[in-house]
């Protein structure tokens, strides 16, 4: 598994793994309680795989909730927040 690099952001806030697919670069990873904020390069579509996010992507006003099975798209170069009442697992698909 040489191309799976490990991540931690905020702290062990949030902890991921990238790996490459057939279709492009992911991560899977797990969202500890707390509100985080993230800046993107390319698109990215987040997928909960467990638990439950809320979202706010750039230019929205309104907190989104997404349960497990369920997701979101956040353009390039742009801003989203995430936030999370229980322990989350999420999969980032970039675009």
């Amino acid at each position: 598994m040489s191309d799976t690099s490990h991540n931690t952001y905020f702290d062990g806030g949030v902890q991921s793994l990238g790996f490459e697919t057939a279709a492009g670069r992911a991560t899977v990873g797990v969202i500890a309680p707390g509100t985080y904020d993230f800046n993107t390069e390319a698109p990215e579509r987040m997928t909960v795989v467990n638990g439950v996010l809320e979202a706010i992507v750039d230019g929205e006003s309104d907190w989104e909730i997404y349960p497990k099975g369920s997701g979101f798209e956040v353009p390039a170069s742009s801003h989203f927040q995430v936030r999370a009442e229980a322990p989350a697992a999420y999969l980032c698909e970039f675009l």
